[in-house]
């Protein structure tokens, strides 16, 4: 069958994503204010320019006849499919999206969202993680998503704790050396 007539279905945004960046059902898309700006800005960026220069390609490439074999309309409808695509995720994620900022904890010694919580392993080892959405989350940057093993084992928990918790390669035990809210950038 010609895929001029194979219908993508509209649902398949959240399935095509990887698992870490699915949300739990029935909970609550949290994210940080500079988060929310960021795809915001994407957002934006995709529908006001983006899109626009790829349909002007495709429109062009359409009046220069033949579209079986034109690079240009196949490349740029194929394009428009994944920018569409975006949009439809983007928009999904921002109408879900509940801002949390987490400067209105001010000075806090007790682990929720948006807390920078300084960390160290029996070894000694020690790492800092900031608790951001799901979205937001970049581990080479120590950005860990509030729904991680590790976060989760975090939150509630307090400035000199020791905790046990389950991780994906075993039980690890960690303590809690530093808890600190500030903007994230």
């Amino acid at each position: 069958m010609n895929k001029a007539f194979v219908r993508e279905s509209e649902g398949d945004d959240e399935e095509q994503l990887e698992p870490s960046l699915k949300l739990p059902p029935g909970t609550r898309n949290y994210i940080t204010p500079a988060g929310h700006a960021r795809l915001r800005e994407e957002l934006e960026n995709l529908v006001k320019r983006e899109r626009p220069h790829v349909v002007e390609i495709v429109a062009w490439a359409a009046s220069n006849g033949d579209r079986s074999e034109n690079g240009d309309y196949i490349y740029g409808k194929r394009r428009l499919r994944e920018i569409d695509r975006r949009i439809r995720f983007l928009s999904k994620r921002l109408d879900l999206a509940e801002v949390v900022d987490p400067l209105r904890q001010g000075d806090n010694d007790q682990i929720f969202f948006g807390a920078r919580v300084t960390i160290a392993d029996v070894g000694g080892q020690e790492n800092t993680y900031t608790i951001v959405g799901v979205d937001e989350a970049d581990v080479l940057r120590g950005r860990i998503s509030w729904i991680s093993p590790l976060a989760r084992a975090l939150i509630k928990n307090r400035e000199g704790d020791s905790i046990r918790f389950q991780s994906p390669v075993g039980v690890r035990e960690i303590d809690i050396l530093e808890v600190v809210y500030e903007e994230i950038d």
